[in-house]
């Protein structure tokens, strides 16, 4: 099975994903992201535009998924904001048209949610404490300009199940997520520190520096 995780930019995905990952044995991680980044590295800068606008990116992204849904036993999670319908039919429905089973949900949150998480994401509690909580989101600009469209987005039919998340915390995201798709997790035991030094490290993890 592929747990596809969609969502604004800043909208939990990652977190999510690697929160179902950690709590269902034998599941990994497959993030689109990194083919997109492997593409901007192969190109200079003043070529970079919007990767998912490339055809080697999405057939990329589809070779691998039914590779990986192939030969893996265990669940596939891939957390990655796809808003374009025909992008989306491209991969999730090429993945469907194979035979893989695809369970799709879409992240969603108040503009004004998703902004404040991006502020608070990566370094960002260090950078509010030392410039002010409305400190411009200067290395977030890509992610607040795709923002008011990946909600409308996002809304759509075709883009169900939708999932709120204004008021879950990411293990109430991840168990939603998990029993909507049938999936058994074990139980949440992190206490507030400690999920708060885990989602950190995870963010950390996960910062681009290029």
């Amino acid at each position: 099975m592929l747990v596809w995780i969609n969502g604004p930019f800043g909208g939990g995905k990652t977190q999510t994903a690697y929160e179902i990952q950690r709590r269902l044995p034998g599941s990994v991680v497959c993030d689109p992201e990194h083919v997109g980044f492997g593409i901007h590295r192969m190109t200079p800068p003043s070529l970079r535009g919007d990767f998912q606008d490339l055809p080697a990116w999405r057939q990329a992204v589809y070779e691998v998924l039914d590779l990986v849904l192939s030969r893996h036993d265990g669940t596939v999670i891939a957390p990655m904001t796809v808003v374009e319908p025909a992008y989306f039919r491209q991969i999730v429905g090429g993945l469907r048209e194979r035979g893989h089973d695809v369970r799709h949900f879409a992240l969603l949150a108040e503009r004004e949610t998703v902004l404040r998480r991006l502020r608070e994401r990566n370094f960002g509690h260090v950078l509010r404490f030392v410039v002010g909580k409305d400190a411009p989101l200067r290395r977030e600009s890509f992610a607040v300009r795709k923002l008011d469209l990946c909600l409308e987005r996002l809304r759509g039919e075709e883009f169900g199940e939708q999932v709120w998340t204004d008021h879950l915390t990411v293990a109430q995201v991840a168990d939603h997520v998990a029993a909507s798709a049938g999936l058994t997790l074990s139980p949440a035991t992190d206490g507030p520190l400690r999920g708060r030094l885990r989602r950190t490290w995870t963010g950390i993890r996960h910062i681009r520096f290029d």
